[in-house]
């Protein structure tokens, strides 16, 4: 029995990022320069590395120099290029929470990403949320698994968990949810009739 519908934001609820571009410009750098880096250094950000260290790890490598306001603008840019829901995501959301679904959402996310998450309206619909940059481990790591089952106050195989990287799909099974590849809003329909 399903008592929870976990869902990742990242290219699950939202779109992908489209601030990369934006990104690279602020800081002054050709998007070929900036975005592999961008995503090479990601993991670290997600697992509670400080804002000003991200972007100063960045700015190193691509030669930019980082200061407290830029950092500023790299983390507003970034916060708000993984702002956009996917289309039908918002639909998904509100008829599972009408129908009585007890939803939490669980992303690999920085700090400042979850707290502009938590002051959304559609946020309401979950129940919790749970953001890797708060409690320092992420996907595809067992830990974190077990962290959302504690708050949730859930047993692994009464939860059913959505996410578009088959990495923590497997990390989830490992720890015993029900997980699924996210194929968008109408097959996670499908998967929940």
């Amino acid at each position: 029995m399903t008592n929870w519908i976990v869902f990742d934001y990242g290219e699950v609820l939202s779109v992908r990022t489209t601030a990369v571009p934006k990104l690279a410009a602020a800081m002054g750098v050709s998007l070929e320069t900036f975005e592999p880096v961008y995503w090479s250094v990601r993991d670290a950000y997600d697992r509670g590395c400080p804002d000003l260290e991200y972007w100063t790890s960045i700015g190193d490598q691509v030669g930019a120099k980082v200061d407290d306001a830029l950092s500023a603008e790299l983390t507003a840019l970034d916060v708000a290029g993984w702002g956009q829901l996917a289309p039908g995501s918002l639909d998904l959301l509100r008829s599972l929470s009408e129908a009585g679904a007890s939803l939490a959402l669980l992303s690999n996310a920085p700090s400042a990403f979850g707290v502009w998450v938590r002051e959304q309206e559609w946020s309401k619909l979950f129940k919790h949320t749970l953001f890797s940059g708060d409690v320092k481990v992420a996907k595809p790591d067992a830990e974190i698994f077990q962290l959302l089952l504690d708050k949730l106050g859930a047993k692994p195989d009464e939860c059913l968990f959505f996410d578009d990287r088959q990495i923590n799909i497997d990390g989830a099974r490992a720890v015993g949810l029900r997980a699924h590849l996210w194929d968008g809003a109408e097959a996670a329909r499908a998967a929940l009739a």
